[in-house]
Parts: structure tokens; C-alpha cells; sequence
């Protein structure tokens, strides 16, 4: 085990909004030595992608391009999947083009989501590449007629041991077709020793264009003779259109087409203003009925979710046939997080190009296959004549407004065939209609035995779903494909087994505890449209957990660190929170003055992946309530780290989005509609909130990688909750933890 220290002070230039938009993702597989077979099977990838040119091709000049059906979202991901691709085909990284979640072109690898794609993509770039450079090396053994066993490849070229070689180029100019079969994962991969590649900072190839101000986003893009449109929504949810003057739109400057299909509004004009101004005038045209969602009392949220109808399944129930010692002292706590927005700095935007009978679509969605999907049957088109292109979008947390814009934009070019047109929301759009992450109630009830050891653990979550993607059996869950004259359903809700989870992921706890029972409670009300953010429940799940572990921790009179030494079994946990506590010098004795605190918080997430420890420390003021970071301390345990440079991005925007989550955010609603329409009504993390951050990067090249794009997340909200606590005295047990909240935690004292 190695370990190596980065430290932050504060927002590093390669991220804006919470690390979603920095860092090459680590990988999630084994990479097993030279020599040795890479794989017992067959990465899940390649079973809709059967052919080794649909992930790897080499050209006549020697240039390699590598296919993955993932996508940049600001994660680094093409970084990461070229380096893997470069290092199997013994290739220069600068040789290596790579194309992503293309429908035309690239496999279909479904949706870029939870921490998954190094795991998918990248097991299969990694088989394809050694496939690829074992075909070659054997074409260039039979060309020099050696043993293909004597030879090695630097650059791209092949070496024999009597100084003849030859380029890859020449061996597919000879022969066109010589990568062009089934793929496999057959082929030996180079051991972790031999590596080149993997385990270094390689600068990420999507920041460039970011920090010129070139064209990096989908909202920068431009095409010859493109329209500009806007969408007008309903006031509010339920509402339906009565009447609309089109004409009025019609005839402003620039206005090209003005679309009404049921409650769907758009029109497209010229230039962009001209648009902005039209979307103003049709939307002041526009009668609506009074209907509305009936929404819940957002100051009740917590017992409001309770008392809705829920679908009850027990996540997990061990150790209950172990007796309770009738000695133990019962403790429980409630606690909640809001409706959160996916709050992306830019507006989702996307282009549409209708010519002939094809549909070509430019999008940052997650699923460029799914939504390809979805799109042809509202346009009633078959799937070969639909495409969606990913570019990346200003801002990607989880399921925003990218599919729905992208529909939006499919019906309007639909209208102006022949001509590109780009469309993007405004905020309101934004805030008010893209999908939200569910508010959520978490209770605990644990027993304490007099040694200061749990002897039981029970817990319940109640949540409506965080996952209604597009493409989705049962249904559309596309926006405007619900307000055409003839909508369309959504689909049923999804239910994600352990230990992956919906609104339980991470309810499980991951303490060694002799009996533990876990109820999720799905909710089957959904007045606000709810669907992925980042981590889905697990920000809820940790920042419950671990606050209550805390929690029992005090009423142990036990130092919190110590607390949970005691029911941890796992060594790589143990390590983990060991080097956060030695980092930011945890002393269990240590008084800290009035107002100052420390906290705690460890998980894994999902159970499975990637291990984190988290210490935060705080000056919390008491007369006006407000909290300031003085720093975060965290360790991780990644496996094998393939970028650290990249992982340390991950790590850190998890960290501060958690931070913003946890003090700052909350979708406002009355009882008819989303109130929240602009930044004035969302506050989020600026510059001068952001703490310095120590990365601990534990490093096990024997071990398979991890997943680093959510893990950070959960323990960092709940080690900050913590540290709350210690600084006032009282426990914040609903977020955010705003000044007021705080105010009356100093006042419980």
C-alpha cells in the first residue's frame, strides 16, 4: 500500500460547479499482469458491440481512434479511457483520437452514471486494446517471420530483437481488413509494473477549449444557417393550455415558426434575442387553466413524505434471530434533506437538424442510445433515422433538463426542415421544470449495550424514485411528450436492487453490527417531478447514518473516531478512516473553544466501491448562525488509481457540492407551484465559501479500481453536520443547515 498527499486550497482552476466538470474517473477493474489472461469474461460491453473495429481502429498514417459509448461530462472520462487505450496498444497518448456516445458511430454503452463507466467502458477499451495490439503484433511477426513471442512495440512500432521493425500503419496498409473481426477479451494485458500510462497526471483533453473561452459546450455550438428557439411551459404543473394567439409571435422581427402541438409551445427565429423576445410575447398570449399540483407544506416536508402511499420493502435483515439484551438503551433520531435541483450553471440546450427523413440530435445527455430511442417514437420515426451526438453540457449532476430539451428542439426542427436549430431553456425553465431530486426522511433507531456497543440497528428512508431516465421500459419520460395532444405516459417507477439502491442506496450500513434491519419505503405520490442526482440517496442515507453515529458516539461517552473503530471489521475501512484522523491530527481529548468544531464521517459507497474518510472543521458564529469551513480532510481509498490528478478533481467537487448541498440548497415551493426560478431564489457555494481541501490517496496497484466520481459526497455532508454539532452543542438533523437552524442549535444547549 502506498500513499501519496495533495492538498487544495480551495477551488483548483479545472472545476466550476462541484467536480462533475473536472477529473479523469478511475478506473473500476482489475488490470491483470502481462502475459496472463486479462479477463475469465467477457467485458458486459461488448455484448451489443461485437466487433473489435467498433471500439479500436488504426489508420494508414498510424493514428488510433478508440470508440466508447460514454460520455464527457465533465469527468474527465475520454482523458481516463485514452489512457487506458494508449497503454495496452503500446501507442503515444498523442496518437489516440477518441469518439464518444455517438449513435452513428460509437458502441452503445447506455447511460453515463454512477461511477460505472472506467468499469464498463474502460474493461472494454482494455480488452479490445490488447486484442487489438496482439492482432497487430502477429501480423508484424508473419511479416518479419519471427516468433510473435520475441517482439516488443514502442510508439506504435513493432520491434524485432535483430533491429528490423515495422509501424502499425504499414500492417494495416497491407492488410485493410486485419482488425476487422469479433472482439474478445482473450487477449494478456501488460502487468501494473509495466505501465507507461495508467497511474499518471496526463492533462485532460476536454479543458482546453474550457479555459480559452473556445467552443466547449453544447450552448457554444454554431451551424451554418442555424435557428434559434425557445420553449414556453406552463405556469405551473397540471396547468393546461385553454387558448394561445400565435399570430402575435408570428410577426415578431426574425420569427421563422411558431409550434402549438396540445400544451406544447416553441418557435424558433433567427437570431437569439429575436427568439427571446418572441418566447415574452407568446408567453403573455397564452391562457392557462388554474389546475396545479397539490404540493405539501414545505415547512412539514419530513412528516409529509411519511404520510404519503408508499411500496415497503426490506433492503436488508440480518442477525434477527440474535436476541437484544435487555440491558441496552434505546436511541432514534429523525432526519431529512430536501427537494434538491440539479441547479447546472449552464441552461440545458441542444441542436436538432431535420433534413430529408433523418433526425440528427446534438445533446449532453447521459444516455445518447436510450434517448435516441425515445425520440424516434414520439416523432413516430424508426430508430435507424434518428442520431444523438453528445457534446457536453454547461454543468451535469445526474438527470437535468438534457433529454427534455432535446425533444424540445426535435419537434421544433421537425417544423423548419432543412435548417439546424439550436434551443436552449432560460433559468426559469430550468428550475421549474427540469427533473429534481427527491426531498427525503430517514429514522433510526438503534440499541446501545452499557459496553458501548450497538445491539441493534433499524432504520427506515422514504423517498419517491431518483431514477426516471429516458429509455426506461413501460414509457416516455420525456417532458414535452406528456403536453402533446397525444401524450404520453411516463414509465413506471424503477426499482434498483442492492446494494445499487434508488432512494436506499447506501441505507445498508456498513458497520459490523449483530443485527440490523433496513426498510425502504418508495413513495408512490410524486407531486414534484423527481429523477437522478448525484449519488441518488445516498447523500440522504450517509449524512443520516453517520450524523447518528455520532450521535451514539456521545451517549456512549465515547470519542466519535473510536466509536466506530469498534464496529468496523473491514481493514481497508480502517486504513482509510486512519489516515484521515492522522492527517488532520484527531486527538480524542482535544477541546476546542466555543463555537469551533470538529467532525467525523466514513463510508463506502454503494457498499462495493470506493472507500472515504472525512474530517471537517468549523467557526460557527452564534449570534447570526453562520458556518464557516476552515478546512476538509479526507482520505480515500480508489484501489488502483489510474489519474490521481483526475481522482483528485472527482474528490474534491464531491466534497464541495456535498458542502453546498448541506448549508445552502432547497427548491422553495408553495402550495401550487416551484417558486424557485432564479439563482436569487438558489444560493450555491461562491469562490469565498470554498475551505481548503487534503486529499489522502491510498493506493493498492494489486487491487481493482473504484469508482471516484460520488463516493466523497455523503461522508463529507454528514462529517460537516457533525462538526456542527460539536461547535454548538445542539444536532441539525434537517437540511440545509441554515443560519437559523444553527441559531437554534446554540439555543437547545
Amino acid at each position: 500500500m502506498n500513499a501519496f498527499e495533495i492538498r487544495s486550497p480551495g477551488f483548483s482552476a479545472s472545476r466550476r460547479r462541484f467536480g462533475k466538470q473536472a477529473g479523469a474517473l478511475v478506473a473500476l477493474f482489475s488490470l491483470a499482469p502481462f502475459a496472463c489472461p486479462a479477463q475469465t469474461s467477457a467485458p458486459v460491453s461488448f455484448r451489443a458491440n461485437p466487433r473489435l473495429t467498433g471500439w479500436i481502429r488504426v489508420d494508414e498514417r498510424g493514428r488510433v481512434t478508440v470508440f466508447t459509448g460514454k460520455a464527457e461530462l465533465g469527468q474527465g472520462i475520454l482523458t481516463a479511457l485514452t489512457q487506458i487505450a494508449a497503454e495496452q496498444l503500446d501507442v503515444d497518448f498523442s496518437s489516440v483520437t477518441i469518439v464518444s456516445a455517438d449513435t452513428s458511430r460509437s458502441p452503445n454503452e447506455g447511460y453515463t452514471y454512477g461511477s460505472q463507466s472506467v468499469e464498463q467502458s474502460g474493461a472494454a477499451l482494455q480488452a479490445a486494446s490488447a486484442q487489438a495490439r496482439a492482432v497487430l503484433v502477429g501480423a508484424a511477426a508473419r511479416q518479419l517471420g519471427v516468433a510473435a513471442d520475441v517482439l516488443s512495440v514502442r510508439g506504435g512500432v513493432v520491434h524485432a530483437p535483430d533491429g528490423r521493425s515495422v509501424p502499425y500503419a504499414d500492417l494495416v496498409r497491407g492488410e485493410r481488413s486485419l482488425l476487422d473481426r469479433e472482439v474478445t477479451a482473450d487477449a494478456p494485458v501488460k502487468r501494473p509494473a509495466d505501465y507507461r500510462l495508467i497511474g499518471h497526471s496526463i492533462p485532460r483533453i476536454d479543458l482546453p477549449a474550457k479555459f480559452t473561452g473556445g467552443a466547449a459546450f453544447v450552448q457554444d455550438m454554431r451551424l451554418p444557417g442555424m435557428l434559434f428557439g425557445r420553449v414556453v411551459r406552463p405556469p405551473r404543473a397540471g396547468a393546461n393550455l385553454i387558448a394561445v394567439d400565435l399570430e402575435k409571435a408570428r410577426a415578431m422581427p426574425g420569427v421563422v415558426a411558431v409550434v402549438r402541438d396540445g400544451d406544447f409551445l416553441a418557435l424558433a427565429a433567427e437570431r437569439e434575442e429575436q427568439a427571446i423576445a418572441a418566447r415574452a410575447v407568446l408567453a403573455n398570449a397564452a391562457r392557462w387553466n388554474d389546475a396545479h399540483a397539490d404540493l405539501p407544506d414545505v415547512d412539514a416536508l419530513p412528516a409529509a413524505l411519511r404520510s404519503w402511499r408508499s411500496e415497503d420493502t426490506v433492503a436488508a435483515a440480518t442477525g434477527q434471530d440474535v436476541p437484544v439484551p435487555a440491558d441496552v438503551r434505546w436511541i432514534e433520531a429523525d432526519y431529512s434533506r430536501p427537494y434538491l435541483s440539479q441547479a447546472s450553471i449552464g441552461p440545458s440546450c441542444a441542436l436538432a437538424w431535420f433534413t430529408g427523413a433523418h433526425m440528427t440530435v446534438w445533446s449532453h445527455t447521459q444516455g445518447a442510445y436510450p434517448l435516441r430511442a425515445d425520440l424516434a417514437t414520439v416523432l413516430g420515426m424508426p430508430v435507424d433515422s434518428v442520431d444523438v451526438v453528445h457534446v457536453p453540457g454547461s454543468g451535469c449532476y445526474g438527470h437535468n433538463g438534457a433529454d427534455d430539451v432535446a425533444l424540445d428542439v426535435a419537434l421544433l426542427a421537425r417544423a423548419v426542415a432543412g435548417r439546424p436549430v439550436k434551443l436552449q431553456w432560460m433559468r426559469d425553465d430550468e428550475f421549474a421544470w427540469a427533473p429534481i431530486s427527491p426531498a427525503m426522511s430517514m429514522r433510526i433507531r438503534a440499541a446501545l449495550s452499557p459496553q458501548g456497543r450497538i445491539a441493534d440497528w433499524q432504520y427506515e428512508v422514504w423517498s419517491n424514485t431518483h431514477a426516471a431516465r429516458p429509455g426506461q421500459p413501460g414509457g416516455i419520460n420525456l417532458l414535452a411528450a406528456w403536453h402533446l395532444q397525444k401524450p404520453f405516459t411516463p414509465s413506471p417507477f424503477l426499482r434498483i436492487p442492492q446494494p445499487y439502491g434508488n432512494g436506499d442506496r447506501n441505507a445498508v450500513s456498513v458497520y459490523a453490527l449483530p443485527r440490523q434491519r433496513v426498510v425502504n419505503h418508495l413513495l408512490l405520490d410524486s407531486p414534484i417531478r423527481t429523477s437522478s442526482l448525484r449519488t441518488l440517496g445516498a447523500f440522504g442515507n450517509i449524512f443520516a447514518i453517520e450524523s447518528f453515529m455520532d450521535e451514539l458516539a456521545s451517549a456512549a461517552n465515547a470519542d466519535p473516531a473510536a466509536f466506530r473503530r469498534a464496529h468496523l471489521s473491514d481493514p481497508r475501512a480502517l486504513a482509510v478512516l486512519n489516515a484521515a484522523l492522522a492527517k488532520a491530527n484527531w486527538r480524542a481529548d482535544e477541546k476546542l473553544p466555543p463555537g469551533r468544531g470538529r467532525g467525523l464521517a466514513y463510508s463506502r459507497y454503494k457498499s462495493i466501491q470506493a472507500y472515504a474518510a472525512v474530517v471537517v472543521d468549523v467557526d460557527v458564529e452564534r449570534e447570526s448562525g453562520a458556518v464557516r469551513i476552515e478546512r476538509v480532510t479526507i482520505a480515500a481509498d480508489l484501489g488502483r488509481v489510474i489519474n490521481p490528478d483526475g481522482a483528485r478533481n472527482q474528490i474534491e467537487g464531491g466534497v464541495l457540492q456535498a458542502l453546498s448541498w448541506s448549508l445552502k440548497e432547497r427548491v422553495s415551493f408553495d402550495r401550487r407551484e416551484i417558486t424557485t426560478r432564479g439563482w436569487a431564489d438558489y444560493p450555491i457555494f461562491t469562490f469565498e465559501d470554498v475551505p481548503p481541501v487534503d486529499i489522502v490517496l491510498i493506493d493498492r496497484p494489486e487491487m481493482p479500481s473504484l469508482g471516484a466520481g460520488e463516493f466523497s459526497v455523503g461522508p463529507a455532508a454528514a462529517a460537516l453536520a457533525n462538526a456542527v454539532a460539536a461547535a454548538t452543542g445542539g444536532r441539525v438533523r434537517d437540511l440545509p443547515m441554515t443560519p437559523q437552524r444553527v441559531k437554534a442549535a446554540f439555543a437547545a444547549v
